[in-house]
């Protein structure tokens, strides 16, 4: 990844009505990351599409990944791809064999 900061892209299927699902997940992600990011776009789509991506790394696909992810699952998803190192206090709980 070069020096720039990374842009979030969330596609969603507007014929199943996921515009604000999108739009609370980019929210979730900038009250999260603010300034770490670049950017959060919302991408609309067809066919039942929801998909998240870092830069080009898909990081959640509804089809694949078996719907909506929570807050928790999102938040950790895109940290391991631009902040590995980082910790994200409450919500790793768990996620990094913490307690």
């Amino acid at each position: 990844m070069s020096d720039s900061k990374p842009r979030v892209s969330i596609q969603f299927c507007t014929q199943c009505q996921w515009l604000l699902r999108s739009a609370w997940m980019a929210q979730e992600l900038l009250s999260t990351f603010g300034t770490d990011l670049g950017e959060v776009a919302l991408i609309p789509g067809t066919g039942g599409v929801f998909e998240i991506r870092v830069g080009d790394e898909i990081v959640w696909e509804r089809k694949k990944d078996g719907g909506f992810p929570g807050p928790k699952d999102l938040k950790q998803r895109v940290r391991d791809v631009i902040a590995p190192e980082r910790d994200l206090g409450h919500v790793d709980k768990d996620h990094r064999g913490e307690s």
